[in-house]
């Protein structure tokens, strides 16, 4: 591909509930600062699906989705200087923000005041629609452009940009580390980054499954401790037990239940996003000084963090890497929760 090139091969879902089918779409010219990026890797993460089928509003379409891209640099524009032809890059859930709102100063762009531009289902400044990583190739803008450390597999780093930051960034806000103890509700894509993490951080991980199904993989990721929540005892035993529940699932939770582990002043963080309301009895926050909380992913600088955390620590995510062809398949797998632990696309198959 070159600067002037136009389309790109790419996977796309046509129309809300339709199966995604190989196509072409559009991608900008290089410019001052962007980067163009040979994607090599795309994860595919439960709210590819939320967004292609319209579970959390109207999407754009047609929708390549992809936010967990990993690849290597080709072209960089005049301006850029933070990344070289060869780089190893990766590309989180956006590519732009406004910039100039005290989030985006802060290094918290995911809550820019006036909306941050999705890597896909959104529009970007010019009012053209973005397209995701189910492609060959993207053109980023290097300020929103990640650096992968070498000691992490561009394929098993890719989940990294959205389940590895998704958890990591509760996990440091609410300072999970040596003395505390961290619930992780759901050991699946995202659960199974959680106790990864913060297993490193030095917490005491317990993971709330449904069932004891995963209990071997769960203590080999690094958890200390593993029960069912389909077991009434769990909540009694563990009543009161945890500084931090982080939930993970996207269907709604019995969330007086949950809350009644949190200990007085702890947290219940969730980063599922269940399409239907959830309900909550007041009683369970006000009885405790708990707190009912919710994260989304997190900001360049964070996300940079935690890629170089990753690496330290050895850390990459568990996965299953697929054909292009097996996209749609995959997505009915994740749907009955039939992965372990993220599919990864091997983009040289598009």
């Amino acid at each position: 591909m070159t600067t002037n090139a136009t389309t790109v091969p790419a996977y796309a879902a046509p129309a809300a509930n339709a199966p995604l089918e190989r196509t072409t779409v559009p991608r900008r010219p290089v410019g001052e600062h962007d980067v163009l990026i040979e994607i090599k890797y795309a994860g595919i993460c439960h709210s590819d699906i939320h967004q292609a089928t319209n579970g959390w509003g109207e999407g754009i379409f047609p929708m390549v989705p992809g936010h967990e891209i990993a690849g290597i640099v080709t072209e960089v524009g005049p301006g850029v200087t933070q990344h070289e032809v060869g780089d190893r890059v990766g590309v989180g859930c956006f590519v732009d923000s406004c910039r100039a709102c005290e989030y985006c100063e802060r290094g918290l762009e995911q809550y820019c005041v006036n909306g941050m531009t999705g890597t896909y289902n959104a529009l970007d400044k010019n009012g053209e629609p973005t397209y995701g990583g189910y492609s060959t190739h993207i053109v980023v803008d290097e300020n929103y452009t990640l650096r992968i450390p070498e000691g992490i597999g561009l394929d098993e780093a890719a989940p990294l940009l959205c389940a590895g930051i998704t958890l990591y960034s509760p996990l440091a806000h609410w300072q999970a580390g040596p003395g505390k103890k961290v619930a992780i509700v759901g050991l699946g894509g995202l659960g199974h980054m959680g106790v990864k993490i913060a297993h490193a951080l030095g917490a005491e991980v317990t993971v709330l499954s449904q069932s004891l199904r995963k209990q071997e993989d769960g203590l080999k990721l690094g958890a200390d401790h593993f029960h069912a929540t389909s077991d009434p005892e769990t909540f009694t035993k563990l009543a009161g037990t945890f500084d931090l529940v982080i939930s993970t699932v996207s269907a709604p939770l019995d969330f007086d239940a949950y809350l009644s582990l949190v200990k007085t002043d702890g947290a219940l963080v969730n980063v599922g996003a269940p399409e239907e309301p959830v309900k909550v009895g007041l009683f369970s926050l006000i009885g405790g000084r708990k707190t009912l909380a919710g994260s989304m992913i997190g900001g360049i600088a964070e996300t940079q963090e935690m890629l170089d955390f990753c690496a330290e620590h050895g850390l990459g995510a568990e996965i299953e890497l697929i054909r292009a062809d097996q996209i749609n398949e995959a997505y009915a797998r994740v749907l009955k929760s039939d992965v372990r632990y993220r599919f990864v696309i091997d983009t040289a198959t598009i």
